[in-house]
């Protein structure tokens, strides 16, 4: 892993696409690390973080990040993205606006906002 802020997420995001697992994924996270998606209640710490990745990743065939843009100002980073879930039966793409805060080479704070009604039509219409 780099230590260079912007780097890191970019190498984190890569590693959705291919197919990092959440035991690796959670390595990149400082121990009392902080991981909100906005619309649901934040994890924290690795053990938490962990459930919250292997509760998102476990059902999907496949995620991908497509990181459309990417600002830094020193340790924080901001990325406009669009996830991509491939399940069993369909693909979700959900618009996403993540913020990283990084701390020693590790992401100590990461904060997704994004519309979950879009994501739950998307996954109810794929039944």
């Amino acid at each position: 892993m780099t230590t260079d802020a912007t780097a890191l997420v970019l190498e984190f995001c890569e590693a959705f696409g291919k197919g990092s697992a959440p035991a690796d994924l959670v390595e990149y996270f400082t121990d009392d690390a902080v991981y909100h998606n906005i619309p649901v209640e934040p994890a924290v710490g690795r053990e938490a973080i962990l459930g919250l990745l292997n509760m998102f990743l476990t059902p999907a065939e496949g995620v991908e990040f497509r990181v459309r843009n990417i600002v830094a100002n020193g340790d924080v980073v901001l990325t406009e993205r669009v996830d991509v879930f491939r399940l069993p039966n369909a693909t979700i793409e959900l618009p996403v606006m993540g913020t990283f805060e990084v701390k020693d080479g590790k992401i100590a704070a990461w904060r997704d906002y994004f519309d979950l009604n879009m994501y739950m039509s998307q996954l109810q219409g794929a039944s």
